[in-house]
Order: C-alpha cells, then sequence, then structure tokens
C-alpha cells in the first residue's frame, strides 16, 4: 500500500494505492473532484474507475462533499458510520448545513484559495454502514473506529500493517499546537476518543488539516486540557457573541 498526500481545497486528500484499486480515506470536498480525478490519470496513469471505496468520515463539506458525486463518475462504493438517521435532519439541519458550507467558504478564502462550488447533498447514502473495530470492505487492513465527538459519527481509520491512524478531524493544528476542532458537540465522546487513539500508541497520526504528524505524551495532555467541558456548537458561539454585543 502506498498513501498518497494531495492538497484539496481546505484539506488534506489522502488516497490509498494498491495494485487493483484505490481507496480514498475520505469524502473530500466537491472542489477536490478534478484534482483527485487529475492524479489518478495523469499521475498515477490509472483509470478513474480504480477508485473502488470511499469513507465518509462525517458529514461536513470538506469530508463528504465529494462522495456522490465521485460514485457517479467512477462506480466506486461509499461507507460511512453505522449511525441511525442523517447528521443534517430537520430545520435546525438545514440551517447547520448551510453554516457548515458557508464555513468552508471562509476557511477556504483565510487561506487565499479561489472561490469554489462546494454544495453538497445533506443526506448521504452509503453502500456500507461500519461499526467501530469493522474492517473497511475490500480493505482489510483497514480498520474503522469508531471516535465520535466532533458529531455523533465521526470515523477514523487505522492501518494496521504500518500502524498508522487517520483521525480526520479529531484534531486540528493551528500555530503548531494541536487543539480540538470545531464544532465539538459531544465533548465526553471526544474525550473518549482521544483516549482511544492515544492507547493505540499509532506510529503516526494522519490529520485532515496538518498532514501525518506524531504527538507527544506532553502534546496529547495539552489537547487533553483544550477540550471543552461542555458542547461548542455553531448555536452555543452565535449565542455567546450576542451576549457579548449586548452586554456592551
Amino acid at each position: 500500500m502506498k498513501l498518497h498526500q494531495l492538497e484539496g481545497y481546505i484539506q488534506s486528500i489522502y488516497l490509498a494505492e494498491y495494485e487493483d484499486k484505490l481507496l480514498l480515506l475520505d469524502g473530500c470536498s466537491r472542489a477536490d473532484i478534478p484534482v483527485i480525478k487529475a492524479f489518478i490519470e495523469n499521475t498515477l496513469q490509472r483509470p478513474f474507475n480504480d477508485l473502488s471505496l470511499i469513507v465518509v468520515t462525517h458529514m461536513h463539506p470538506d469530508h463528504a462533499g465529494a462522495a456522490h458525486k465521485l460514485r457517479g463518475l467512477t462506480g466506486c462504493k461509499i461507507a460511512t458510520a453505522n449511525v441511525a438517521g442523517q447528521w443534517y435532519s430537520g430545520l435546525d439541519g438545514i440551517l447547520m448545513h448551510f453554516t457548515d458550507m458557508l464555513l468552508a467558504q471562509w476557511v477556504a478564502n483565510r487561506m487565499k484559495k479561489p472561490r469554489r462550488n462546494v454544495w453538497y447533498s445533506s443526506k448521504l447514502k452509503p453502500d456500507y454502514r461500519l461499526d467501530d473495530g469493522d474492517a473497511l470492505p475490500g480493505f482489510p487492513e483497514w480498520i474503522a473506529l469508531a471516535t465520535q465527538g466532533h458529531t455523533d459519527r465521526d470515523l477514523s481509520l487505522h492501518h494496521i500493517p504500518s500502524n498508522r491512524i487517520y483521525v480526520a478531524d479529531l484534531m486540528v493544528t493551528v500555530k503548531g499546537r494541536y487543539i480540538p476542532p470545531f464544532p465539538v458537540f459531544y465533548p465526553n465522546r471526544y474525550r473518549a476518543s482521544l483516549h482511544k487513539v492515544m492507547a493505540l500508541e499509532a506510529d503516526s497520526i494522519i490529520l485532515a488539516h496538518g498532514g501525518e504528524v506524531q504527538p507527544s505524551e506532553q502534546e496529547y495532555q495539552h489537547l487533553l486540557k483544550c477540550a471543552p467541558n461542555i458542547p461548542m456548537t455553531h448555536w452555543r458561539s452565535v449565542k455567546s457573541k450576542l451576549k457579548k454585543v449586548l452586554t456592551q
């Protein structure tokens, strides 16, 4: 297995190459589709439909945004966490889906990236649903880990032979430090997920935002210290800002 890291629209793209198939570790952004296609066809000199499986680790725009369209283009399958219902459900879900796409555009602007279309369906229709400890279909050396907290359905992917773990947004890097992502809907689950990953003693941790890293024990402890004790969500953030404005 050869793991390729590509520069995505606002996150890193990880493509695992095998002799007869390709695995995309996350659903990426809609804006990443031309990058993925060009890399497979031009750099790897392989047909686009060698893409066999996409894992959607959670439903945010840079992790689920390309999945459906790539399945339509290549015939690949989509796997995600075995969690009931849709992440973006009801009126709150519609608003949150729209807000998350705006946040993706804001991040792109901060990164000085040109404006791209990041719209994608708020409803995921996977081919496979994975429980904690399940092997990825067709890729048995990759094990799905339930690492909830950021949302209610986050997955990490443990490559057993190399003892590397792709943790998606379990942690992000800002100014050289590891910090929790935004949002964190489930603080207790988030802390449990950190402890789960720490206990596996991986040789390296692969981040959607920060590359492949080897956090020290001190850095993990700093991350745990920064982890919120109450939900850190869009609505709470808006309420906090409104409260500050009204009390000035």
